[in-house]
């Protein structure tokens, strides 16, 4: 048995040695690994204990879980985690249903697919500022395109909406927003899995006298769950770190702090009142919620295909 266990070793000892040159080439990618990602969740996840002092880390009081009480407790998260649930309830199944869309008809034997494919994916690649800044112009109340149709063209309101001082209303052009922006990038990947299901299934429903909707439900759903679950997983993160259009729309949480998301709250305390432990907490909250959203839908949407 040890003579057994000597060859094991030496064998395991051989391979790691043989590896060395793999082993080098991973490490820059890891050294990079562990200096900005690694060391830099270890230290926030230390910062959200203390009270932290930025100019003299030594002079830091710790105070346990007070954060995260103090976060738990505060109505401005509790409002801005509720206006990110919102956010992501609207923009995940508005950018899937749209994409679904997109796709099947992107899929169909028609001029100009390529265009239409590149049309698509134009916003994907745009910058968020320039987007946000664009529906900042769309939504604005004193020379905006929006209120020049309801207002002047088609009549439907007597005065022109303010919709970007609005705790309430904001939240509108930031929604289409996040749904027009996403819509590219999540038809490309159900474009993808749409062309993988074999023709043959669609033929034998057609001869079974199967119509567009049966086929759609009873084949093309079934079949991409697996892609639909990789979407609603990976856009559900998206949802709860949207942070670039609410930052610029609503000048950091205005008016009263009302229009908050969680990571804008997270930004506008840790920079501009430099409460660094108590951004850190947010931080860790958000993810922690994040991962078990993540686990429950991958829980409930697993399921074996049938069709």
């Amino acid at each position: 048995m040890e003579v057994k266990n000597k060859i094991l070793d030496k064998s395991f000892l051989k391979k790691i040695l043989s590896s060395k040159g793999a082993y080098l080439l991973l490490l820059p990618g890891m050294g990079l690994f562990f200096t900005f990602i690694l060391f830099p969740l270890i230290y926030s996840l230390r910062m959200s204990f203390y009270k932290w002092n930025i100019v003299d880390t030594a002079a830091s009081k710790f105070l346990g879980f007070s954060n995260y009480v103090r976060v738990i407790n505060d109505p401005i998260f509790i409002r801005a985690a509720l206006n990110t649930i919102v956010y992501a309830l609207i923009t995940v199944p508005g950018q899937i249903l749209f994409a679904l869309i997109v796709a099947i008809l992107v899929d169909q034997k028609i001029k100009g697919r390529t265009f239409f494919r590149v049309a698509y994916y134009i916003p994907v690649i745009s910058s968020w500022v320039i987007v946000t800044f664009l529906f900042e112009y769309l939504f604005g109340s004193q020379a905006g395109l929006v209120n020049f149709i309801l207002k002047d063209i088609l009549h439907l309101v007597d005065n022109k909406i303010v919709w970007l001082a609005n705790p309430i209303l904001v939240m509108i052009p930031l929604n289409l927003l996040g749904i027009w922006k996403g819509v590219g990038w999540s038809a490309i990947i159900l474009l993808a899995a749409l062309q993988n299901i074999p023709p043959d299934l669609y033929e034998a429903a057609v001869i079974d006298g199967a119509g567009i909707w049966h086929k759609i439900t009873k084949i093309t759903l079934p079949l991409l769950r697996p892609t639909l679950v990789f979407l609603i997983v990976v856009l559900t993160i998206g949802g709860f770190n949207v942070y670039i259009s609410g930052l610029l729309m609503t000048k950091g949480g205005n008016p009263l702090d009302l229009s908050h998301f969680i990571l804008t709250l997270m930004y506008k305390k840790t920079f501009t009142y430099l409460d660094f432990g108590y951004g850190s907490a947010i931080s860790y909250l958000l993810a922690a919620f994040i991962f078990m959203v993540s686990v429950i839908q991958i829980k409930l949407l697993r399921r074996k295909v049938e069709y």
